[in-house]
């Protein structure tokens, strides 16, 4: 069945009609008439799932803050307080990249946002474009690892483990690799001042007053919209299809407030949420068909025996595991490689003993660093398609680098320390939303 898959997605097919495919042609070979019911079965977990009903409102609520200006906002508060400081404009865009993914969780949506916004002004600041593009790159791809994320609520039913959870263990990953992120940003600003000039702008400075009034008016209420979504599902005060509803709603007052609600926001949000939603609901369907029959064909024991007939030890299949995973996020979308990898992986890190929360925090950091990581990087091709065309592929790719290192770092903190990952779902308590 996979070699079948990859030779479709190769060949051009679309992710998720390669795997509707297979699955049915491997299943009326294996399993006859019988087939037919057990996909359509799928067809209707799929459907009745209410976890994935998050997944639309999500993408509405991001796709609000992109179109009604409110990420222009914020970007323009932050950067008023970082500006003068060493690598300030990048750091502000890692600062907003953080408060876009924490309201948002879409991970294309952010990216294109900060880089639209931020790299006008970098190079006009003559900012080193290698160190540009790994800015853009790693802010953007913050929306996978700091919650709510598409990808979180799409993984938590596959693997039959808590959403709640999953968000509250990836904060502080999450986080940890943002504060990365800026530390490298400050370090080539104060050792190479020439990759990051420091703004020397005759402008007079903002009273303090007034930076107050800005940062409230900017910053309150996204952190309100962040806290309706991630504070009431972290408390255990709303499933996440409650949160993101709450939060889709709050997106759209928001705009209202600003006096950015119009025919023509609102519209746009609702078409570009139909067609993302789509696509990744259908990518959703076409893997659990996938794993459906992978699974009654004896797929999973298969595998299974093979690993522990290695004679590996627990760790070393972990590795291997995750290592796929890295792999595949090369050429597959991320929801893709979840859909795939994690109906096979997740009774073998069972059987090995291993907590489930952590392993799936560790596979997620893994996806996104596949997502930055050269030459078929996601994060890449979306910077490709807003950057002027003095900023090159080589530049890109030799931007990323730094940024890679710093999430393997944090990759190997979490599974060297696997609290810290645990730490904070233990202390949230809370119910287990799946």
């Amino acid at each position: 069945m996979f070699p079948a898959l990859i030779t479709l997605i190769i060949a051009g097919f679309p992710i998720a009609f390669s795997m509707i495919l297979v699955a049915t042609g491997f299943g009326i070979i294996q399993f006859g008439d019988v087939a037919a019911y057990q996909l359509l079965t799928k067809i209707e977990d799929t459907a009745s799932n209410s976890i994935l009903a998050a997944v639309p409102l999500f993408i509405f609520m991001g796709a609000m803050l992109e179109r009604s200006g409110i990420a222009e906002r914020l970007f323009e508060a932050i950067h008023m307080w970082t500006r003068r400081l060493p690598g300030g404009l990048g750091i502000g865009a890692i600062i907003l990249g953080t408060l876009f993914a924490a309201s948002s969780g879409v991970v294309g949506a952010t990216e294109a946002v900060i880089g639209m916004l931020a790299i006008p002004v970098m190079l006009k600041h003559q900012y080193s474009k290698s160190l540009m593009s790994g800015t853009i790159c790693a802010s953007g791809s913050l929306g996978t690892a700091i919650p709510p994320s598409i990808t979180v609520v799409v993984l938590g039913p596959v693997a039959g483990v808590s959403v709640g959870s999953l968000f509250s263990g990836l904060l502080i990953p999450g986080f940890l690799m943002a504060l990365m992120f800026m530390a490298y940003i400050i370090g080539v600003a104060y050792f190479k001042p020439e990759m990051a000039p420091r703004i020397q702008d005759q402008e007079p400075d903002i009273a303090l007053g007034e930076k107050l009034r800005i940062t409230l008016v900017a910053l309150v209420p996204t952190m309100l919209l962040i806290f309706t979504v991630l504070g009431t599902i972290l408390l255990g005060m709303a499933t996440p299809t409650e949160a993101a509803a709450c939060g889709a709603l709050g997106a759209v007052l928001l705009a209202a407030a600003y006096r950015n609600l119009t025919v023509s926001v609102l519209s746009t949000s609702a078409v570009k949420t139909v067609n993302i939603s789509a696509m990744i609901l259908l990518i959703v369907l076409g893997g659990s068909m996938f794993a459906g029959v992978f699974f009654a064909s004896g797929g999973m024991a298969t595998v299974q025996a093979l690993l522990m007939d290695t004679g590996l030890s627990p760790w070393m299949i972990l590795g291997m595991i995750l290592l796929i995973a890295f792999i595949a996020g090369f050429v597959l979308d991320l929801i893709s490689v979840v859909l795939i990898i994690i109906p096979v992986a997740m009774p073998i890190v069972r059987i090995l003993g291993f907590d489930e929360i952590w392993f799936c925090v560790a596979f997620l950091v893994v996806l996104q660093t596949s997502y930055l990581t050269p030459p078929l990087a996601p994060a890449i091709f979306y910077l490709r398609a807003i950057t002027p065309p003095e900023v090159t592929l080589k530049h890109m790719y030799k931007g990323v680098v730094p940024f890679i290192l710093a999430q393997l770092v944090v990759l190997a903190l979490v599974l060297a320390f696997p609290q810290i990952a645990l730490w904070l779902p233990d202390v949230m308590g809370g119910p287990s939303w799946r």
